[in-house]
């Protein structure tokens, strides 16, 4: 988004290396990127290529794009963060020569200079089997576009969705294991057409922070219906964690103060909005809570305070860095007052 963008070069980041994406860009975010000088912006569809071209044109510059391609990969996670598929709001179709013909009108456009190609097949992916096809599959279409097109790109970006250990049967693969597969693939393919070996990007994404992050709570009333189930209540919910809410995402929970303790009460982990659907986890196994005792959710170090609303006119909790056994608060805490200042 836009928003990102502006944090990314807000922090240093230099816009030469920013790939910015995104499946509906608009006019405004479009402006932005190119005033900023970002190095490469990654099309999503037609619409956004002419806005591009239109927008290039009227500045009196060349901008440089990746195409967004769907290799039509199943990377067997949840449908909801599947991408590479066929079915998604992402990208341009290889299955019915979509893609050929999007490349074909970039390759035209005078004011944009298609530089590379960019795919993602989903996230949470812990089997190396769909990262090695889907660069198999896009270095052959690669070598279409430049076999018959005779465009030489210079770079391929395979995305990321690297699985990360929420449960202790996640069995997250390293990335020297996934790579070298990749690499052995990427290496034979190129060889077999003929074209030398693209720059090739990844994107690591949750992989890097996700197992470094943890969410404090304290826990408030514990409500036991028999022969159904005990909820215990949190003062947090999906307002700052709505990844169960969407997609039933697993997490490790456990009582902090008593981690020595036997894991040996079934609890349904609840929010405090104002929705059934409210739960952090359901039926999950933790030391048995009491009023007031802090229960921590491990691995939330990324898409958590990203995804974080004020539902329920709920604040945002404070991020707090830990590192050689100091602290200090990173993001502050929001207050109600942050809550009405841009009420008019």
């Amino acid at each position: 988004s836009g928003g990102e963008l502006y944090t990314a070069l807000a922090a240093g980041v230099d816009a030469k290396h920013i790939h910015f994406h995104g499946n509906n860009k608009t006019m405004q975010e479009l402006r932005y990127a190119l005033e900023s000088g970002v190095g490469d912006i990654v099309v999503d569809n037609l619409n956004e290529l002419h806005r591009i071209e239109k927008l290039s044109a009227e500045k009196g510059v060349v901008t440089s794009i990746s195409m967004r391609i769907k290799p039509g990969i199943d990377a067997h996670t949840h449908e909801f963060i599947r991408t590479g598929q066929i079915d998604s709001k992402f990208g341009f179709a290889l299955e019915n020569g979509e893609a050929f013909e999007a490349v074909k009108e970039a390759v035209a456009c005078e004011n944009v200079e298609l530089i590379g190609l960019h795919c993602h097949i989903g996230s949470q992916i812990f089997d190396k089997a769909p990262f090695v096809l889907a660069a198999q599959v896009m270095l052959k279409f690669y070598n279409k576009i430049h076999t018959e097109l005779g465009k030489t790109l210079t770079h391929l970006n395979l995305g990321g969705g690297f699985g990360v250990k929420y449960k202790e049967a996640d069995a997250a693969v390293p990335y020297e294991d996934y790579m070298s597969d990749v690499s052995e693939a990427v290496h034979a393919a190129c060889k077999e057409y003929g074209i030398q070996v693209p720059y090739i990007y990844i994107e690591p994404g949750r992989s890097i922070v996700c197992e470094a992050g943890l969410t404090l709570y304290t826990v408030g009333d514990i409500k036991t219906i028999p022969n159904v189930r005990t909820y215990v209540a949190i003062d947090g919910g999906m307002y700052e964690n709505p990844r169960y809410a969407l997609y039933q995402s697993d997490y490790t929970c456990l009582i902090a103060n008593k981690a020595n303790e036997p894991a040996d009460f079934t609890a349904t982990i609840a929010g405090k909005c104002c929705e059934s659907g409210d739960l952090i986890q359901e039926n999950t196994l933790i030391q048995k809570p009491e009023v007031s005792d802090i229960l921590a959710v491990l691995s939330t170090g990324a898409y958590n305070y990203s995804m974080a609303s004020n539902y329920n006119r709920n604040t945002r909790p404070p991020v707090v860095m830990v590192r050689g056994g100091e602290s200090r608060v990173i993001i502050k805490g929001e207050t109600y007052e942050d809550l009405v200042r841009n009420d008019v």
